[in-house]
């Protein structure tokens, strides 16, 4: 069993839903903590992995969600900004940043993250191929360099808790490598949490814990 001492999040009695009653919650109560490293959030289609990434962001309403959600004893409901500061989490399924290019995405970064290293940032430019790319709108770009420039945005946040959203999808394999890579050697450090939801685990990596939701 987990130690409360290392549980950097915890959640507690989540419910949420997408319609009203009587229509099924897709989250009833659910409860769990995850330890620093990297966690795994599996299940299949219509499962619910990324809304779950967006409850856990602080992401969804106040008042479509039930329960409660601490980062580092911080809690969403008490502090939401605070909660929110904690967190990496560029959704890449949401267009409000398409017509922003590479280079002003990375710029609007430190003003919500403390932690924001150009240095990483810089590294992860070069390992994912991006510097040719970085003056391209987000609508002009493929979906794998979409996906490539959002990923390092969120991972040069440094924050103590970081979301990725089917990170592999459309990405080459040398950015593959490189992004298992990182997450090999975020399995390895110890205070922060990284949640990858995929259908798979990512291969190679050292999972500190695994969720997987129901269909």
């Amino acid at each position: 069993m987990m130690h409360p001492e290392t549980t950097v999040l915890k959640a507690q009695g989540l419910l949420f839903r997408h319609s009203p009653p009587p229509a099924p919650p897709l989250f009833d109560r659910l409860s769990f903590g995850l330890p620093p490293g990297v966690t795994w959030l599996g299940g299949g289609e219509g499962s619910g992995k990324t809304t779950l990434l967006r409850l856990l962001a602080g992401a969804l309403p106040g008042n479509a969600v039930q329960g409660q959600l601490r980062l580092h004893g911080v809690s969403l409901a008490q502090d939401r900004s605070a909660y929110q500061r904690q967190v990496a989490w560029l959704d890449p399924r949401d267009d409000a940043r398409d017509a922003q290019t590479a280079r002003a995405i990375f710029a609007d970064m430190p003003a919500h993250h403390a932690g924001w290293n150009p240095d990483v940032l810089q590294a992860h430019i070069a390992g994912l191929s991006l510097a040719p790319h970085l003056d391209k709108a987000l609508y002009m770009m493929s979906s794998g360099t979409r996906r490539k420039v959002l990923i390092a945005a969120t991972l040069a946040a440094s924050a103590p808790l970081t979301l990725l959203d089917q990170p592999f999808m459309a990405l080459d394999r040398p950015s593959t490598d490189y992004l298992l890579h990182l997450l090999a050697e975020a399995a390895r450090r110890a205070g922060s949490v990284w949640v990858v939801a995929d259908y798979e685990a990512p291969p190679g990596v050292a999972l500190a814990t695994a969720l997987e939701l129901l269909a």
